[in-house]
């Protein structure tokens, strides 16, 4: 032990197997000097670790050898190899039985209960240890013609019993309460003797003979008994001397029958559970197709030890006996106002849809009805004066006329469904030339009625293309109105910007249940300091359907 450096060689070498290239002289420079190394300084600043220890790629500091992992261990078969730092250590696989304890060398010696105190004998008993257990024997002992028991209490010994001749012969041997005496003989016979006619000896009985002691079953006499030959599926009982029945069912569990077991007087039974039949070899159990006796309305599946109805589409399986098909009504079910879009009628494992009888059609797909434009199909009313407009399950015969002091402007195709209408007033008509209106637009717009109207639906979207408009109206402040009418408060318009357009987006705010026809009247203003210099107005004919689709 070095004070200096306050280490202890002989603490610092636990748990190594041997040093056989590292020398004393080398750990102890490596601990006096001011080495870099973890362990071991071999000089030329070159490190080395101790057996049990690898260098790192550092050069310096030294990790512990897994033995057991790189198989460097001596661990022979039955011992399990534990690594430890810088060595390992085998330790004994199989732990040792009750009542041993595995000590350090590997190895199991006794446990002893008596001396440790972890017996259990009564305060009566004195314990004595034993290899793996313990016994525990009274402390105090019986007089002559008693032997102990194991909790202690003395019980009487039967000498007639014990001893081999305890009495002379002629004698018989009369046993007492911890002790005996000899009685003079005289002639008494067993069960299954009778005395001789001169009284002096006893004969056996043959009781086959003389009584039907087995009945059904075979009988051999013996020296004072007899035994019954039994027949198949009995047992003779030793006690009673009689034949009894066999319990197969308990006694071979699981191992006669399939399904059910059941006892009967010499034999057995076996039967099957429901769904099953017994087989040829009255053991084992079939399956039943109930299937071959048509026991559903429709289809029928067999699986084993049962049957399955199902039905075809259209029809569910009856609550109440699982073999009937009824059919589904469709049209009730929670989602069966959406399977058609007009009307849903029920058929026979099916439904069918129908549409309004006029201004619509069934689609391809049999559920949803599809407007009519009687417009494109020349089967509307119109005059050859009137414009054809199709809406929603029907059409309008629309004829647009300008206000006064307004005449039509040039119109592209859609000169059909609406007008255009540019201001022109007469000389001097200064009335006309102070309206700031100098534009009315109609045009014509078909809407179903909206079922679920939780938010505004836009329906319009009025746009002004800014770059295009004359320099007087450029600078102007852009807004949007709904002219007074009876439904303006069922509409509103909202202004937004989109790039080089200022849009007027048209929005239905409640619920306005067909058929129905609205006038919209919406301005677009261009003012300065509050003050509409300039109006445009739009007229929006709404033709508001019955029917949602």
């Amino acid at each position: 032990n070095n004070n200096n450096t306050g280490l202890d060689f002989s603490s610092t070498f636990q748990g190594t197997q041997s040093y056989k290239s590292i020398s004393w002289a080398a750990y102890y420079l490596s601990l006096l000097s001011d080495s870099i190394c973890s362990q071991l300084c071999i000089g030329n600043g070159t490190c080395s670790c101790f057996d049990g220890y690898q260098l790192r790629k550092d050069g310096v500091t030294c990790d512990d050898v897994n033995e057991c992992i790189t198989g460097k261990h001596n661990c022979i078969f039955g011992q399990v190899c534990i690594n430890t730092e810088g060595s390992f250590r085998c330790q004994r696989e199989i732990a040792c039985g009750t009542g041993y304890q595995l000590t350090d060398k590997d190895t199991c010696e006794d446990i002893d209960e008596c001396a440790s105190g972890t017996h259990n004998c009564e305060p009566t008993f004195f314990c004595r240890n034993t290899p793996g257990s313990f016994r525990c024997h009274p402390k105090d002992t019986c007089t002559e013609g008693y032997f102990q028991d194991a909790a202690g209490s003395c019980i009487d010994i039967n000498e007639c019993l014990v001893r081999d001749t305890p009495c002379p012969s002629g004698q018989t041997c009369v046993n007492t309460i911890g002790s005996y005496f000899c009685r003079r003989n005289t002639v008494t016979c067993g069960r299954g003797y009778l005395l001789s006619e001169d009284g002096m000896h006893c004969e056996d009985v043959d009781e086959c003979r003389r009584d039907n002691v087995c009945g059904i079953h075979g009988c051999v006499n013996l020296q004072g008994s007899y035994r019954c030959e039994c027949k198949a599926g009995y047992t003779f009982n030793t006690i009673t001397k009689k034949c009894e029945d066999i319990n197969e069912c308990r006694h071979y569990p699981g191992k006669l029958c399939a399904h059910k077991c059941e006892n009967t007087e010499g034999s057995f039974q076996c039967s099957c559970s429901m769904g099953f039949k017994l087989s040829h070899d009255g053991r084992n159990c079939d399956d039943v197709n109930e299937c071959e006796a048509n026991p559903c309305s429709q289809e029928c599946a067999n699986v084993y030890g049962s049957y399955q109805c199902y039905c075809r589409r259209g029809y569910q399986l009856s609550d109440i006996d699982g073999i009937t098909c009824e059919d589904i009504d469709e049209c009730a079910l929670p989602a069966g106002g959406h399977v058609c879009s007009y009307h849903c009628s029920n058929a026979q494992g099916s439904f069918y849809c129908t549409c309004p009888p006029t201004g619509y059609t069934l689609a391809p797909n049999g559920r949803t009805c599809q407007d009519i434009d009687e417009c494109a199909t020349g089967t509307h009313t119109c005059s050859v004066s009137e414009s054809c407009f199709n809406i929603h399950g029907g059409f309008r015969c629309l004829s647009f006329e300008c206000p006064p002091n307004f005449r039509k402007a040039a119109q592209g195709n859609d000169v059909s469904v609406s007008l255009r209408c540019v201001k022109a007033c007469q000389p001097e008509d200064f009335n006309c030339l102070l309206d700031p209106v100098h534009l009315v637009t109609h045009t014509a717009l078909s809407l179903p009625t909206f079922r679920d109207l939780s938010k505004p639906e836009e329906i319009v979207f009025l746009q002004i293309h800014t770059p295009t408009l004359p320099s007087t109206l450029r600078t102007a402040d852009i807004s949007f109105e709904i002219m007074p009418s009876n439904d303006r408060f069922s509409f509103d318009v909202v202004k937004r910007f989109h790039k080089d357009m200022i849009m007027g987006v048209v929005r239905q705010l409640q619920p306005t249940t067909g058929p129905k026809d609205i006038i919209l009247e919406v301005a677009m203003n261009y003012g300065n300091s509050g003050v509409v210099f300039h109006r445009n107005i739009v007229n929006i004919h709404i033709f508001i359907s019955e029917f949602w689709f």
